[in-house]
């Protein structure tokens, strides 16, 4: 009986190794277009994809902190750093636009009082994030 729920552990163990790695790389995918699509957001993927390689593989995990681009961001989150505060200005910006943008062409009471209410969720977030000094 022992053995059996032993076996039952290192299979379970297994599947959900690989199930965060294949999460943490679809998430990391979603992060990457999330890069140059307006709507689609970089950040909380990019941290999403470090926390599953963190738990299922120290070289993709090692390979995403090293990482030019997000190394930094996720090293920054880690220790309570934030985003700086010139790119929550350009972020909110850009954000706000393309919530303008979308506002205009839909044309649709709720969907405008939606998105408005997305941006404004979303404003007040990154405004309260802490930015390193």
């Amino acid at each position: 009986m022992l053995r059996s729920l032993q076996h039952r552990k290192s299979v379970n163990s297994s599947v959900s190794k690989y199930f965060l790695i294949i999460a943490g790389g679809l998430s990391l995918v979603l992060g990457v277009i999330g890069i140059v699509v307006p709507l689609l957001p970089t950040t909380p993927f990019i941290l999403l994809s470090a926390a599953c390689f963190a738990r299922s593989s120290p070289k993709f995990h090692q390979w995403l902190l090293q990482h030019t681009w997000f190394g930094p961001l996720i090293k920054n989150y880690r220790n309570g750093q934030g985003i700086p505060q010139k790119l929550k200005i350009r972020i909110i910006i850009f954000i706000w636009i393309t919530l303008s943008i979308s506002m205009l062409v839909t044309g649709r009471l709720w969907t405008c009082l939606m998105l408005a209410a997305l941006g404004l969720g979303l404003t007040v977030y990154l405004w309260k994030m802490p930015a390193p000094k």
